[in-house]
């Protein structure tokens, strides 16, 4: 995972099956910020909404949340997520790293709460706020690696 002296722009994605978040880092790989939430019913739209994302902020590397279980197996979820992940590598050209995503969506739901967000305005949020959580973690490894 070492980019000692490298600057690039890193996607940051939550997979889901209808909804999917994302984040974006600065050029230096210290900040992850929110970048929306896409839509998609198939597996194939959203990798193409993904890429597309990926195209836009002008990323130069992708990271997927990998929901691994708690004892440290991977399940159906996992396996999910490691095909999108194939998928979007294939799609896009770019590097795409699968990261430990555990407690992701607690934590996420935890701060929404902590916030008051309630209702519509929190199923909206969650997934971004897991993209930037998981993107943010991801960073922060990097970072303590070089």
């Amino acid at each position: 995972m070492s980019t000692e002296g490298k600057t690039e722009i890193i996607l940051g994605v939550d997979y889901g099956d209808v909804r999917t978040g994302l984040a974006v880092s600065d050029r230096l790989g210290l900040l992850a910020a929110g970048a929306g939430c896409v839509r998609c019913e198939s597996f194939k739209g959203a990798v193409a909404a993904v890429a597309e994302a990926a195209k836009r902020c002008r990323a130069e590397r992708i990271v997927v949340g990998n929901p691994i279980n708690m004892n440290g197996t991977e399940g159906p979820r996992s396996e999910k997520c490691r095909a999108f992940a194939a998928a979007l590598e294939e799609l896009t050209g770019l590097p795409v790293e699968l990261f430990d995503e555990r407690l992701t969506t607690v934590s996420a739901h935890k701060f929404l709460s902590e916030t008051n967000v309630r209702g519509k305005k929190r199923k909206a949020a969650v997934d971004e706020l897991s993209a930037t959580i998981i993107l943010q973690d991801y960073l922060d490894r990097r970072k303590n690696e070089l």
